[in-house]
């Protein structure tokens, strides 16, 4: 069936299926009778339009007396073209070769299929590999914390350079075309941070049972210890360059290609489902990563020392291998669908406009079909878009979130850890155990939330109030913490007694003939339930291994108190097991803080894309990007980390430099976690009561189509649709 299409393309549609809208009829007899798109109807000179073509044609909610039929002479004229609605330009494949096969996976579910699969990639690749493996890295390559900080920033500085250009020009692009390159170009990053590998030498460690025993304690000068393999820290840059040029159209480009495809109202949960596989792929990163970590890095080598030695260092780059193999497999779907889906024009007749709307009517300037074309219009884009109060506040808002979601991403495991006495590797699996399910659920039930209710713009900002108040009442949680696990010299002598004036003695006269060495940071548990800086600390002289658990035993600890426990004098490797009364509080509180935060994050998207005009999305998502990144993404682990930082008792001895923190201070650590998470909450809270303040509606007449729009975002145009077959199309 031919169907009418504007020949400047921008407005143009076609469907699948007769458009027809019960409408009454003027006419005595004909009430109710529907307009629709008929061939052979005469009489009939008024084309279907959006409501943004300039012929001044009325929309179908005012016109629906007059049908859509084939056109008449004088419209041939006038530009009017009639195209197939099976036009090449909607087949799903690459050039002329598009099998009908592919043509099933053409649908809004088969994008949001691919696109999730490419996010989840994403976030496993960068948020989990990447924070699993850097201590790994640092330790292969020998680089400093300053250096491993460098290599994890260049994704962020990626994003920042490439996202106005990306937003812009592919905002009004081929749109899987970007996608697809952008998943590619991520996948060709992860190969090469994984190349280094395979370009050095053998990693070589000092394998022996008797280090960081009593007399045995014996490290490499520093002299020796540096190496030219820090050179490789630009490698590792440039890998994560790509992640972040390759990412970049996913966060934009993804969002508003979904968007345009899908009903206004089911947009927010096929978004929200979107960022969930983004946010389950941190989770699946720190756990399959954590498993190659147990693999030792020279694969079919033998050695004897355990995954627990600090000289350890697993199969990093083996998950690198694998993301950026699974990265090239999945850009080339990605790369063959069509610039919109079949019927998808259908979706831009029923939607409602609700941009902010200027005092001095500039925002009408973006309806222009011509309008964001070229590079002249770019400042002219970026001035509507700082003129809007609106969209400014919700990034602001946006910003802060992303500083404390960065922040905890970061030194959330850190935080269990030091409170809860767990090793590195428990605490990262503890926290991945809270980010799933507060994490992902919160983010999906966020964009449930707006589909359930059908919120507009102001409602969804009044829910994402809400959520932020939420997390604020509940982050109060850090006023109270668990207690430090005495540890001798650190928290107290190696008598019991306090230590004078807070200063480390890590020497006592039951360990001052070992010589030991301050750069093996070793932590023992000792039988009287004290933990000591290492094995040679403690005065062990023997060692052994518990055949049951796996760890080693050491005998014969000196410093051991065996008068509490006669016949001991024991240490087990690791830290003491912390019995805190608080720590299911403390988790229950942590895990409301992660779901409000996330909660959200999906309405905050969906009000950003609302509140600006259509032509103006995908280019307002990049510029919101940029805000978030630098105001947020950026600065809020370090932040996050000075503040930690001050809280810190033992200083790691780098050859008379310092190093990373040991060990911490619990109370110092949950108050300054407290103060940070309450500066940035009042901030996001204050931030969405200006945007929900400052933002203007435009008149309900003013909408194509809805000239009685509801409040819940209904109107008479969705409410007499029989023949859109909606549900279908989700």
């Amino acid at each position: 069936m031919a169907m009418p299409q504007n020949s400047t393309r921008e407005n143009g549609f076609c469907f699948t299926q007769p458009l027809s809208f019960s409408c009454p009829s003027p006419h005595p007899g004909e009430a109710g009778r529907p307009f629709a798109a008929m061939s052979g109807s005469d009489g009939c000179s008024t084309p279907l339009s959006n409501g943004l073509g300039s012929s001044g044609a009325p929309s179908p909610s005012d016109s629906c007396a007059q049908p859509l039929c084939t056109p008449t002479p004088a419209e041939e004229e006038e530009g009017i073209k009639y195209v197939s609605a099976e036009g090449e330009e909607l087949a799903c494949g690459w050039g002329d070769f598009t099998p009908g096969c592919l043509q099933l996976c053409n649908t809004s579910k088969g994008v949001l299929f691919f696109l999730c699969v490419a996010s989840f990639l994403q976030g496993m690749t960068v948020n989990g590999f990447i924070n699993t493996v850097i201590t790994s890295i640092e330790r292969r390559f020998d680089l400093r914390s300053y250096q491993s900080g460098l290599i994890a920033s260049s994704y962020d500085i990626a994003a920042c350079v490439c996202l106005t250009f990306v937003s812009y020009f592919g905002g009004n692009g081929h749109k899987p075309r970007w996608l697809g390159w952008g998943v590619l170009v991520m996948g060709l990053g992860s190969l090469l941070f994984a190349l280094p590998h395979f370009t050095t030498g053998r990693y070589e460690a000092r394998s022996t049972a008797q280090v960081g025993v009593c007399g045995g304690n014996q490290s490499l000068p520093c002299s020796q210890a540096a190496s030219s393999l820090s050179g490789y820290r630009f490698v590792f840059m440039l890998g994560q360059f790509l992640h972040g040029m390759g990412a970049t159209p996913l966060y934009t480009l993804g969002v508003t290609y979904l968007d345009e495809n899908v009903k206004t109202n089911y947009s927010p949960v096929y978004i929200a489902v979107f960022y969930t596989a983004a946010i389950l792929g941190p989770a699946a990163g720190y756990l399959v990563g954590g498993m190659f970590l147990n693999i030792y890095t020279e694969i079919g080598r033998e050695i004897d020392i355990a995954p627990e030695n600090t000289l350890w260092v697993g199969a990093w780059w083996i998950g690198f291998l694998g993301a950026g193999a699974a990265s090239l497999l999945i850009s080339i779907p990605i790369l063959g669908y069509p610039q919109r889906l079949p019927g998808s024009q259908r979706y831009i007749v029923m939607r409602v406009s609700e941009a902010h709307q200027l005092k001095d009517g500039s925002h009408k300037k973006a309806s222009d079909p011509d309008f964001g074309k070229t590079v002249k219009d770019l400042p002219g884009s970026v001035l509507l878009l700082l003129k809007n109060p609106t969209f400014i506040f919700l990034c602001l808002a946006g910003a802060t979130e992303a500083t404390l979601i960065a922040g905890m991403s970061t030194f959330g495991p850190k935080f269990l850890e030091s409170q809860f006495s767990l090793s590195a590797s428990e605490a990262a699996t503890f926290f991945g155990y809270l980010v799933v399910p507060a994490g992902g659920g919160g983010t999906f039930l966020g964009g449930f939330l707006v589909n359930k209710f059908k919120l507009r713009c102001s409602g969804i900002i009044k829910l994402c109030l809400l959520c932020t108040v939420s997390s604020l009442l509940a982050i109060c949680i850090f006023f109270i913490h668990c207690p430090n696990m005495p540890m001798a010299g650190v928290t107290q002598m190696y008598d019991g007694s306090a230590l004078p004036g807070g200063h480390l003695n890590l020497t006592a006269a039951c360990n001052a003939h070992c010589g030991c060495s301050q750069r093996t940071y070793s932590p023992v548990c000792g039988t009287d339930d004290i933990m000591y800086y290492s094995p040679c600390h403690a005065g062990c002289r023997r060692v052994s291994e518990n055949l049951r658990s796996g760890k080693k035993v050491y005998h014969e600890c000196s410093c051991v108190d065996k008068a509490l426990l006669p016949g001991s004098g024991k240490a087990e490797a690791g830290k003491c097991t912390s019995s805190c009364a608080k720590k299911p509080l403390l988790l229950c509180f942590i895990f409301v803080v992660i779901l409000f935060t996330f909660l959200s994050s999906i309405p905050a998207l969906t009000a950003t894309l609302r509140c600006v005009s259509d032509r103006q999305r995908s280019f307002a998502l990049g510029i919101q990007w940029i805000v978030v990144r630098t105001l947020g993404g950026i600065p809020g682990p370090i932040a996050f980390g000075s503040m930690i930082d001050k809280s810190c008792l033992l200083w790691q001895d780098q050859c008379g430099e310092q190093g990373s923190c040991y060990v911490y201070q619990n109370s110092a650590m949950s108050r300054y976690t407290l103060v940070a998470g309450l500066v940035y909450k009042v901030l996001g809270t204050t931030f969405f009561i200006v945007a929900c303040l400052l933002y203007k509606p435009p008149p309900p007449e003013s909408a194509p189509g809805s000239s009685d729009a509801s409040e819940n975002g209904t109107s008479d145009l969705q409410e007499h649709k029989p023949s859109l077959p909606a549900e279908e199309d989700i």
